[in-house]
């Protein structure tokens, strides 16, 4: 054969050759990632965060993860075919940026449903509805049953758990930022009150039911009545739900689509009601929440 020819022939196949190589490699490089529903269904455990706030996700004496949060994950993810939970701690008011920052894959801690949370972070449909009340001294000494009370008594503190929604409640209900204080978490809060650096400590009526519960102590009692805050002229309740990444979409969808078929059911009511949950979002949505209405 003339080796012209032949020359001839490497010439006009090696860009050929050369374009299969580089495509081989483009193609490795842009295999796709696993994702964090895949990864969590291979291995059969994923992470939740959750900030020890009883009733909603907490740990017990003995290390066991519950709360409504967890025990509805639980049922949720085992029929996604994910039947471990590791439950990561994390302080309230740092759930958000943990979880964008993949310390856990989902928050699970009864987290309300509020439009600026809703632009970090997706959310569920919402588990339950719930109001506020307020932790004081017994006899309720600087007669504090709302948010407008306190913000009517110059000499009234009222202690909000970072993070959580209360802060946003004074604020808009005129409490000045001088008669209010943060705390990290709902014990510090109780200790607070019990001290006397607060007169009052807002959180929801059930987690208020609970610390009064377990402290076991006269000198503090629920505010009763009392009157939930009222923001542009409507009552204030709260809706929580579980939160994901936003680049999570697979994960969210899938938890959702099978949350919503649970939430109302028997089953719900019956795995809730040991908790305290009596109260649910009914027609309530969680688009609805997060654009406010």
């Amino acid at each position: 054969m003339d080796s012209n020819k032949i020359n001839s022939s490497y010439l006009h196949a090696a860009p050929i050759l050369i374009g299969l190589v580089l495509f081989m490699i483009i193609l490795a490089g842009c295999e796709r990632p696993e994702t964090t529903l895949e990864r969590a269904k291979k291995i059969g455990v994923i992470r939740i965060g959750f900030a020890n706030d009883i009733p909603y996700g907490y740990a017990t004496p003995d290390g066991a993860l519950t709360g409504e949060a967890p025990e509805i994950a639980r049922r949720v993810l085992a029929q996604i075919g994910i039947n471990k939970i590791e439950g990561v701690f994390t302080e309230f008011g740092s759930l958000i940026p943990a979880l964008k920052a993949g310390r856990f894959d989902i928050i699970a801690a009864g987290m309300f449903v509020t439009p600026d949370r809703c632009k970090e972070i997706n959310f569920s449909e919402p588990t339950y509805r719930i109001g506020q009340a307020f932790l004081v001294k017994a006899g309720n000494p600087h007669n504090l049953h709302s948010y407008k009370d306190v913000a009517a008594n110059s000499e009234a503190i009222l202690c909000v758990m970072d993070g959580a929604v209360e802060g946003k409640y004074a604020e808009a209900s005129g409490i000045p930022p001088s008669q209010i204080i943060s705390v990290p978490d709902t014990p510090s809060g109780l200790k607070a009150v019990q001290s006397g650096r607060a007169n009052a400590l807002a959180l929801t009526s059930l987690s208020i039911q609970k610390l009064i519960k377990n402290a076991n102590d006269p000198s503090i009692e629920q505010a009763k009545p009392f009157e939930n805050p009222s923001i542009d002229g409507k009552e204030v309740l709260g809706y929580g739900g579980f939160g994901f990444r936003k680049d999570d979409h697979n994960l969210y969808t899938e938890f959702n689509r099978h949350l919503k078929a649970f939430i109302g059911s028997k089953e719900h009511i019956e795995l809730v009601k040991p908790f305290g949950f009596t109260e649910f979002p009914g027609d309530i949505t969680a688009a609805g929440l997060c654009e406010g209405n």
